[in-house]
């Protein structure tokens, strides 16, 4: 990756963070939804120069970066853009945690498989698809967790954070999205990846 790109990313980040931090709707709710930020922008960092990541990966990471923010300010239930989608497809509830749970599937496959590429014996193919698939179900089921830890400790006070919207399946359909998003991610992107990975 250009390192005016990469630079771009973090500086455009930090931007973005700051502003959505700026009254939020609710700020333990926002704290709870970009915590991962927190965690994710230090590793990347330390591990820039001798584990350099894709330009794909760093760029998908950032959209997630801002999904996350978005939905940290607002709270997932009250995204503008969940209450658009909601007006033009009709659907009863907004959807933007959808999203959310999409991107949680997706964008960490494309971590998985890059690392799994360069770090393991497994090469492009049917495992390496599975394996992918389940690691994002993993991470998928542990964030399911985490919710609940903060239903039970927060009690009504995590509504926000859950934004369950009274759907008594909300944690299956948030595991479901970010099934399809590995499976998606894989299938759209792997050619891609792998034309950069042979760069790297």
């Amino acid at each position: 990756m250009v390192r005016s790109e990469a630079l771009a990313l973090v500086l455009l980040g930090a931007i973005a963070l700051i502003i959505s931090g700026i009254n939020p709707a609710d700020r333990t709710t926002w704290w709870l939804e970009v915590f991962p930020i927190f965690i994710a922008v230090p590793i990347l960092l330390a591990t820039a120069r001798r584990f350099p990541l894709t330009p794909l990966a760093y760029r998908l990471i950032f959209l997630h970066a801002l999904i996350l923010m978005v939905g940290g300010h607002y709270t997932y239930a009250k995204v503008p853009l969940g209450f658009w989608m909601e007006q033009w497809f009709g659907f009863t509830r907004n959807h933007y945690d959808r999203i959310g749970h999409f991107a949680q599937g997706f964008v960490p496959a494309i971590i998985a498989r890059e690392i799994l590429l360069r770090r393991s014996p497994l090469t492009t193919g049917k495992w390496l698809f599975t394996i992918v698939t389940a690691l994002c179900l993993a991470i998928s089921a542990c964030y399911e967790f985490v919710e609940w830890f903060s239903a039970v400790i927060g009690g009504s006070s995590a509504d926000a954070f859950l934004g369950t919207q009274g759907d008594v399946w909300d944690t299956q359909w948030d595991m479901l999205m970010a099934f399809i998003g590995a499976m998606t991610a894989q299938i759209l992107l792997a050619r891609v990846q792998d034309k950069q990975l042979a760069r790297l």
